[in-house]
């Protein structure tokens, strides 16, 4: 990569910030750190350059959902969450929250390295002329932006590629583990439930386009227009 990319990495154990700094380090990355959800915050809002977050749950002071939900106020930056729980309700709140990926402790750091590695190659995309047309709906891959009926729809990172996934596969049927395999990496362990929730706010999310998303009963998705 050209430009170094800048990622912050957040977490109350010292050991676990090392084990993921250096892995980055090694792998191209400029690494910031911070030990608690205060001074995550601190490093975040004073550093423009930052390109992704990897943030721990349980911290002192202030915890990952909190820390989450302050910068979604201002910021789509690419947010990746480590966590001891691996409940599908806890998946759920960091999803509502605005994480875009969820990754359970115990986790392989090449894992982590590849799931930041695919959602950067994507953030970063330079390509011309990725606009998408549907209906009343616009999408603009590059600039990462969404419309319908030229009104801006504010997407997280894995609504977006979600819902671009979806048009780039019109009138193709899509079953929720084909969409958790594509779209939440080959690894991915959640409840294919994930997909559903996803859904559902994206469809809410796009008002009078939210109905190109139709359901497959027994088996996932299709997306067309009507």
């Amino acid at each position: 990569m050209d430009k170094k990319l800048k990622i912050l990495v957040v977490d109350d154990e010292s050991r676990m910030r090392k084990l993921v700094g250096d892995f980055l380090l090694k792998h191209g990355y400029e690494v910031v750190t911070a030990s608690n959800g205060e001074e995550a915050l601190d490093v975040f809002f004073g550093d423009e350059n930052i390109d992704l977050i990897v943030l721990d749950v349980m911290m002192p002071i202030m915890d990952g959902y909190q820390v989450c939900k302050e910068i979604r106020k201002e910021s789509r930056v690419p947010i990746v969450m480590l966590t001891a729980k691996s409940e599908e309700i806890d998946e759920l709140i960091g999803f509502d929250a605005g994480v875009d990926e969820y990754i359970s402790k115990p986790f392989s750091p090449r894992i982590l390295v590849a799931r930041i590695d695919s959602i950067l190659r994507r953030t970063n995309n330079l390509g011309v002329n990725d606009v998408i047309e549907v209906g009343k709906l616009v999408i603009d891959k590059t600039a990462h932006i969404v419309k319908v009926e030229g009104n801006p729809v504010d997407l997280s990172f894995k609504e977006f590629e979600l819902l671009v996934y979806f048009v780039e596969n019109k009138g193709i049927a899509l079953s929720r583990e084909t969409i958790l395999t594509t779209v939440w990496n080959y690894d991915y362990s959640g409840d294919t439930r994930t997909i559903d929730t996803h859904v559902k706010k994206l469809r809410s999310k796009l008002g009078v386009c939210g109905e190109y998303i139709k359901t497959i009963w027994g088996l996932g998705y299709k997306f067309e227009k009507p």
